[in-house]
């Protein structure tokens, strides 16, 4: 892949400093922030960005935090560990920011992870889900649901749509793996049959022996895991192949590129996700009217969970008048936050536990499906365990 200038990201700086208000050339609390902007990524680096710079706007319109101005540090990390390695060592180091926000995938986020534990400046990680991410240390703070937790909340899904007998496809990564196990996990709970488990690489998008093999299975349900990239190719050769059967994604198909690529395929798959977008909560709503009015376009999981960890670090730095470190870690942990993705607050591990939306495309857009509600199975693990 082609890296990114190394001019880029600081061209990028500067045009977010430059937005603030008269009288602030520039920013005095820098927030890092590190992001897919190229690759293979690029589009949720993109709503990810989008996303946590409205967050940074906001709160710089509303007189910033102590009387200083946000800055929005931004390094293009490309969804790769060895990208994100030298890009959070440079922020934290020469940038000097005070806190750090993921807007990247796991592979990127758990390098970072330990660099900012290190530092001992706290981490809000908005959309990877991979366990390692908050294990690295009690610097960091994950405000969507694990993967494990997600992959169970999946299972249940499948028990409440009355079905049993599951064929199982893996996108064989962080993210695949760890809701797979979960999945799996949540499977041998409920009472469910996993049929057959399937793997398909990053950069595949021809499926056709993957979907002999599961027309031939007959499942009643397939639990597929990927991105939008993928998962459109997929689903949609799983219906051109005459499978009908409920198809069950996850937060990497939330995404408005996911029903442009599917095309008519994409109508009836569910999605397990944090946004859900017919909420009747003012902050969810408030929030969806302004990305469209920034953007022009509508916000998708990745932006909203990039919005509400931007949001978190804001309101921790409000509480220790805009200082770093311990201090700042514990505001955050200390905290309760309504997000548009839902009330949120963390446990000892610095995780969060929250129901889990299902969105269904219905009509080219995401709606409300149902919402999994099991406080039990969707459980985040602690320091103890």
């Amino acid at each position: 892949m082609k890296s990114l200038s190394p001019f880029a990201p600081k061209l990028l700086v500067a045009a977010l400093a430059f937005a603030l208000p008269a009288g602030a050339a520039w920013a005095d609390i820098k927030i890092g922030f590190n992001v897919p902007s190229t690759g293979f990524a690029a589009a949720d680096g993109k709503s990810a960005l989008e996303g946590a710079k409205l967050a940074v706007a906001e709160a710089n319109a509303g007189g910033g935090v102590a009387g200083q101005k946000l800055e929005l540090v931004v390094y293009d990390d490309q969804a790769s560990a060895k990208e994100a390695v030298p890009a959070v060592t440079k922020m934290i180091e020469k940038d000097k920011v005070v806190v750090g926000v993921s807007g990247s995938y796991s592979g990127s986020t758990r390098a970072a992870a330990s660099i900012f534990q290190k530092a001992q400046v706290p981490y809000v990680v908005a959309y990877s889900i991979h366990p390692d991410v908050t294990l690295a240390g009690d610097y960091m703070f994950r405000v969507s649901a694990m993967g494990e937790v997600q992959g169970r909340g999946g299972a249940k899904l499948v028990q409440e749509l009355g079905k049993k007998n599951v064929a199982l496809i893996t996108v064989k990564n962080d993210f695949g793996q760890s809701l797979a196990a979960g999945f799996k996990d949540g499977a041998k709970k409920l009472g469910l049959n996993v049929i057959n488990e399937y793997e398909y690489g990053m950069a595949d998008r021809q499926f056709g022996p993957l979907v002999s093999k599961v027309k031939a299975d007959n499942p009643e349900v397939i639990y597929a895991s990927g991105y939008y990239f993928n998962a459109g190719p997929l689903v949609s050769q799983l219906r051109a192949a005459g499978i009908t059967v409920p198809i069950i994604g996850q937060e990497g198909y939330d995404s408005e590129k996911f029903i442009e690529i599917a095309g008519p395929a994409s109508e009836g798959t569910l999605v397990t996700t944090s946004l859900d977008r017919d909420s009747d909560s003012p902050v969810t709503q408030t929030f969806l009217t302004d990305y469209r009015k920034a953007t022009g376009v509508g916000a998708d999981m990745v932006a909203a969970s990039s919005y509400t960890a931007t949001q978190v670090a804001i309101e921790g730095l409000k509480k220790t008048g805009g200082k770093g470190g311990a201090a700042l870690r514990d505001a955050i942990a200390a905290g309760s936050y309504d997000t548009p993705i839902g009330k949120l607050s963390f446990n000892d591990l610095h995780e969060v536990q929250k129901d889990l939306q299902v969105q269904i495309v219905k009509d080219k857009a995401f709606h409300r499906h149902s919402v999994i509600h099991d406080p039990v199975l969707l459980a985040p693990p602690t320091k103890a365990k």
